[in-house]
């Protein structure tokens, strides 16, 4: 199962609803159960830059199945998964990557946030993550 596009249309709204009253700027993606893109907004100013960081948080949490921020400490020089943000055609390693999971636990795509510190791009993700 994956997630649909009216679900992720349902997480960008919540997403942006957090990013605006934290007064944040954000670009915010939504893939599916294969890393394929099935929603993608950018707010009005959103930092340019961050459209591509944010489908790549995304995708990186859905690769891994895990937020994005844990694959960051676990890259980190002496740690298991070093290097790792070099694979895959490039990951993002720090938070605002988060998988979703539908009732039943399994993982059916992921969210991934961008355009601000990686505490609000999080906390921003988390939101959007939450309205599913």
């Amino acid at each position: 199962m994956n997630v649909t596009l009216a679900q992720a249309e349902q997480l960008i709204s919540a997403a942006q609803e957090k990013a605006k009253s934290i007064d944040c700027k954000m670009n915010i993606a939504v893939v599916d159960g294969g890393a394929n893109l099935v929603a993608f907004a950018r707010m009005d100013g959103a930092w340019l830059g961050s459209l591509d960081i944010s489908i790549k948080k995304a995708k990186t949490a859905r690769f891994f199945d895990m937020n994005t921020g844990e694959i960051g400490k676990l890259s980190q020089p002496g740690e298991s998964l070093y290097n790792i943000e070099h694979s895959n055609g490039g990951l993002i390693t720090f938070p605002g990557g988060i998988p979703l999971k539908n009732s039943e636990g399994e993982v059916i795509g992921a969210i991934g946030v961008s355009g601000s510190s990686v505490e609000n791009d999080h906390a921003v993700a988390e939101a959007g993550a939450g309205a599913l």
